[in-house]
């Protein structure tokens, strides 16, 4: 199969809400097809002779692992950066770096501090940037954690997503994802923690539900879903989150009050007993792995979508 090239406009994926519905189905959908060949050992090479240059200026496992071998399983090579081996280090403006980097490969994944930052180098790239995480959000992690979702559960329109835990970069993007494919997101984060109003705006009331016991969010849920109490850049504050999230850890109690059928998911790295416990993270209704594996294979969806658009095969 020949890949048929993009035309029309430059295409970032900067946050969820930069693709539509239509086009978050697309790339879900072809998630499936790629996954299905990548299980049969089919080579998938629509991407042969591009190049992706990944920008770290936050550390990375599953974000490194799963772009650099996603873009290789697509036939195209990868360049990895850090702020110590680049002159982003070295305080040269990001404009200026996104200018000479996007003259060069064909692709850019960064994963950095402020979402300011993605947006400014986005402004000066030639080529498609993506959102590999900032402090606001975190897209690709939770195209995958649909992925898995629809995987296991069908169709997440109309179903209840219980995010326990910190109102950090996953909770306000699965606040996007709710509005944009219309299933409800409870959220339960200690008082000090919780999504900020001026940035939730005002979602429909259908769409959002605050509780202030993580056990009354958890109530009919098809997925349970947390995060480290800690994320990167807040680490001074590690022992008085501590404290604030001890009621916040999902436990079985939980998962009993969801739904029959709930999964558990966590983006990892996870820390069992802090804000999951063992049994839950190692139980029957933890999906984590096939949802740490399909980072893989949405974003090889998503970097060919960007790259070549809507294809066929």
């Amino acid at each position: 199969m020949s890949a048929t090239p993009q035309t029309g406009p430059l295409r970032h994926f900067l946050q969820f809400r930069d693709l539509s519905k239509n086009e978050i189905d697309y790339v879900l959908d072809r998630a499936r097809i790629i996954k299905n060949k990548f299980k049969r050992y089919e080579p998938h090479h629509t991407l042969h002779d591009r190049n992706l240059a990944m920008v770290f200026e936050k550390a990375s496992t599953r974000t490194r692992v799963s772009f650099e071998a996603g873009m290789y399983q697509l036939g195209g090579s990868v360049i990895h950066l850090t702020t110590g081996d680049s002159q982003l280090g070295r305080s040269e403006p990001i404009e200026d770096t996104a200018r000479v980097i996007s003259r060069m490969v064909d692709l850019i994944m960064i994963r950095t501090f402020e979402q300011t930052r993605i947006e400014r180098f986005a402004a000066h790239s030639r080529v498609p940037v993506i959102n590999g995480l900032t402090n606001e959000f975190h897209p690709c992690q939770i195209l995958a954690d649909i992925f898995t979702f629809i995987e296991h559960l069908g169709p997440i329109k109309g179903k209840t997503v219980a995010w326990i835990g910190d109102g950090n970069n996953m909770a306000y993007t699965w606040l996007q994802a709710a509005e944009i494919l219309e299933f409800k997101l409870h959220v339960s984060a200690p008082q000090g923690y919780q999504l900020e109003p001026q940035r939730i705006g005002k979602p429909a009331s259908n769409i959002l539900q605050e509780f202030s016991d993580p056990l009354d969010a958890c109530r009919g849920a098809h997925l349970v879903t947390t995060d480290v109490w800690t994320s990167m850049g807040y680490e001074a504050e590690n022992e008085e989150r501590r404290k604030a999230f001890a009621d916040w850890c999902v436990d079985a109690e939980m998962m009993a009050v969801a739904d029959p059928a709930a999964v558990f998911m966590h983006c990892l790295p996870a820390h069992r007993g802090e804000e999951v416990t063992g049994e839950v993270m190692d139980g029957p209704q933890s999906v984590v792995w096939d949802e740490a594996e399909n980072r893989l294979h949405v974003q090889k969806a998503l970097m060919e979508f960007l790259l070549l658009g809507r294809q066929e095969g």
